[in-house]
């Protein structure tokens, strides 16, 4: 697990809330190759598209994209619009 983390990230990539109505994700590629970031956001979309922030399996869906990021080797920022409690 330690290669991993001592390695650049291959992209960076923003998942925003955009509210209350479906779709209620979109994500957006900071930098990094496009053909990995269409990827990975057709994975992440499958998972949270149709997924309320407030909904239970949002929160499995997030750790789960969470440890797919770190496998690929890409950055995430969470913007669901609430302040993140750490």
């Amino acid at each position: 697990m330690s290669d991993i983390q001592n390695t650049a990230p291959r992209a960076h990539v923003r998942i925003v809330f955009l509210g209350p109505v479906s779709p209620h994700w979109e994500v957006y590629g900071d930098y990094g190759d496009r053909a990995v970031i269409d990827e990975f956001r057709t994975r992440i979309l499958a998972r949270l598209v149709l997924l309320p922030r407030d909904d239970p399996q949002f929160r499995r869906n997030r750790e789960r994209t969470n440890r797919d990021a770190e496998r690929e080797r890409i950055t995430i920022e969470w913007d669901t619009g609430i302040p993140e409690n750490d």
